[in-house]
């Protein structure tokens, strides 16, 4: 019942330190989507006069849209921080100490992660299909929106259609604009406007369908409207000159067709569009549309094999009698084959031109036919892949939350940092490569190159296996964050030796018996020359069957280290110094253990089993050159060792 009671406190515990951490992550990640978000639309929504209620729609349902985005990230971070906490405050330790193990310590928040990734999945499938449409809908309304209208000093300005506008300058605190000038081409070129002004104002209609410019102080130039006849015949020389006429006035007001308003799209246009309605659906609607497009697909299949058979390939059957066709069909299946070319060889060269052109043309028409059928079958199957997208998407999002913290709580515990700058290191480079791989699927099963449900799901195939490793080696308090583990084994990957290092000890226990190391060492030297005697070279079978190798040299290394620790309680330099000069013996490498059913499989199958055998020559040349160093140091520090006996 204690037991109990302290696993509810700790599970208690556990989740007031997570639910925070959880909602911190969350909100900070969910910030950055949407930065990210109004970084990629930004020129969509600047100067177009957009009103603050429609920003902040616009951001409310791009925050709600980029839920899922955020949410896996927030996971894997927040859970890689309170894991990185606990192992950093020594917490971790005291929990394992207590005899509760991580993955039970995981219990609760594993339970919670399961509760999140269910809601998640209804978020998914039920809140989604509203908000999308609502938000695709508003940022094509943005979009389309016209510019605010804002005319630029000393430039021309052509974003009213069918005028250019030039302006010297502007005042800003009185609107007014100077040194004006218009051109307007609506009605054409040759009828073109030109009007000249010392100022103007300009201002929009109160329905926001135009703008009313009042110029001041200034000259309008037009053409003389002319006959079509005199157009005619002026068009034939350019260089004739065409009369102008020329108004003086003192205030001119024109009216520019110029749409202000913000005209919003309706959600229907959406869900009503095949390329797009999958948006709105949740998966009982995507599975009954994909079931309808895969039947309607199969359908059109049909009809085609049977025009190619019937109307393509045998159309010269359409020709027979109708009481005696299927007579002659069964007629000519028993019939000899004729010699085709043989019977246009036969015909006049006009008959040969008309053959082979009217078989040109039935060709032609029939490619022209089948390209069309085949571009609506292959937009057919591009929506059908959209909605198996959409589908999968519903269920990837709660089966990712899951995966990130798998990965984030295991790795928190090895990383045991907490706070915000390993984790965030960590968490963005994975979420870096999940986006990738996740982005790198869904193109691929959008395309049509991988089937629908790996492309979708295959971020989480990749990153699964991590969490599952990650989780047994956080369970077994495995080192694999350490930075010695890596460097010895490039160490070792490289042959690049490791050095002793003994010094002479200020106080020594125990005196040193040079007699019996020297006894040890006459000892080691046999068994090192029996073992080069045997070893030298290793036999194919030996290598994988025979243990004897790997007891032969691991007796060695054992009795080697006795000797060199007995012998650093030397008190004379001499001795000391040559201590540091025995290598120290690698493990000799080998996948499995000698004699296992692992190695007898790879002995027999030979591609594999020779190359591994190969590899691992260089190992055995630099044990054999060790243990021949080691004979010849054995005799220099018996010949030491007698020198002090003396």
């Amino acid at each position: 019942m204690r037991e109990n009671f302290k696993i509810k406190k700790l599970y208690s515990y556990l989740l007031k330190s997570f639910i925070p951490l959880l909602l911190m992550t969350f909100t900070i990640c969910l910030f950055l989507v949407v930065m990210q978000f109004l970084w990629k639309y930004v020129e969509d929504m600047v100067g177009k006069g957009l009103g603050i209620n429609v920003i902040g729609e616009m951001f409310l349902y791009a925050a709600l849209q980029l839920v899922p985005t955020a949410l896996p990230l927030s996971i894997l971070l927040a859970s890689l921080m309170m894991f990185g906490n606990f192992g950093e405050s020594l917490e971790l330790l005291a929990i394992k100490s207590a005899g509760i193990s991580l993955l039970k310590s995981m219990v609760p928040l594993i339970a919670l992660v399961v509760l999140i990734s269910i809601g998640a999945f209804f978020f998914q499938n039920n809140a989604m299909t509203k908000i999308q449409p609502k938000f695709f809908s508003l940022l094509i309304s943005i979009r389309q929106k016209s510019p605010e209208l804002d005319i630029p000093e000393g430039v021309f300005y052509k974003e009213l259609d069918g005028y250019n506008m030039y302006v010297g300058r502007k005042n800003r605190d009185t609107g007014m604009l100077y040194d004006v000038t218009i051109y307007d081409i609506s009605s054409g070129f040759q009828n073109m406007v030109v009007i000249v002004g010392d100022s103007a104002q300009m201002k929009t209609s109160e329905d926001k369908l135009s703008v009313v410019f009042t110029v001041y102080e200034g000259q309008q130039f037009h053409n003389f409207t002319q006959n079509k006849n005199s157009r005619s015949s002026s068009s034939s020389s350019s260089s004739e000159f065409v009369p102008y006429a020329r108004e003086n006035f003192k205030k001119k007001t024109m009216t520019i067709p110029y749409d202000d308003n913000f005209n919003r799209m309706e959600e229907g246009v959406l869900q009503d569009n095949p390329g797009s309605s999958y948006v709105a659906k949740n998966i009982v609607e995507l599975k009954s549309s994909i079931d309808s497009l895969e039947l309607y697909v199969d359908s059109v299949n049909i009809s085609d094999r049977k025009v190619m058979k019937e109307y393509t390939y045998l159309s010269f059957r359409n020709s027979y009698p109708q009481e005696s066709k299927d007579s002659i069909i069964a007629t000519a299946a028993h019939s000899s084959v004729v010699n085709i070319d043989s019977i246009i060889q036969s015909k006049g060269y006009q008959s040969q031109n008309s053959i082979l052109q009217s078989a040109f043309n039935k060709a032609d028409n029939n490619t022209n036919d089948y390209m069309f059928r085949s571009m609506k079958k292959t937009s057919t199957q591009r929506n059908i892949n959209r909605q198996w997208i959409e589908w999968h998407r519903k269920f990837t999002l709660s089966f990712a939350c899951l995966v990130f913290f798998f990965i984030g709580a295991p790795l928190g515990s090895i990383v045991r940092k907490g706070g915000l700058g390993m984790p965030i290191v960590i968490s963005v480079v994975l979420f870096i490569i999940y986006y990738i791989l996740d982005n790198l699927g869904y193109k691929m099963a959008r395309d049509g190159v991988w089937v629908h449900w790996v492309g979708m799901w295959f971020s989480s195939m990749i990153l699964l296996p991590l969490g599952v490793f990650l989780t047994y080696k956080a369970m077994t308090d495995s080192v694999i964050m350490s930075t010695d583990l890596y460097v010895n084994f490039f160490k070792k990957l490289f042959f690049i030796r490791e050095k002793r290092n003994y010094t002479i000890k200020d106080v020594i226990i125990e005196d040193l018996n040079y007699d019996m190391i020297s006894d040890k060492t006459q000892i080691l030297d046999a068994q090192i020359k029996k073992h080069l005697d045997k070893f030298r070279l290793i036999r194919y079978v030996d290598y994988w069957r025979s243990p004897e190798y790997d007891s032969s040299l691991n007796k060695i290394k054992i009795d080697l280290e006795n000797i060199l620790n007995q012998l650093s309680n030397s008190e004379r330099p001499a001795i000391i110094d040559k201590a540091k000069e025995y290598p120290i013996l690698i493990k000799y490498v080998r996948p499995f253990k000698a004699g296992s059913t692992v190695d007898k499989v790879l002995m027999y199958f030979f591609p594999i089993g020779i190359v591994i055998k190969l590899l691992s020559i260089p190992f055995e040349r630099r044990i054999n050159r060790d243990l021949e160093l080691i004979l010849k140091l054995n005799a220099e520090l018996n010949q030491t060792i007698q020198y002090y006996a003396k």
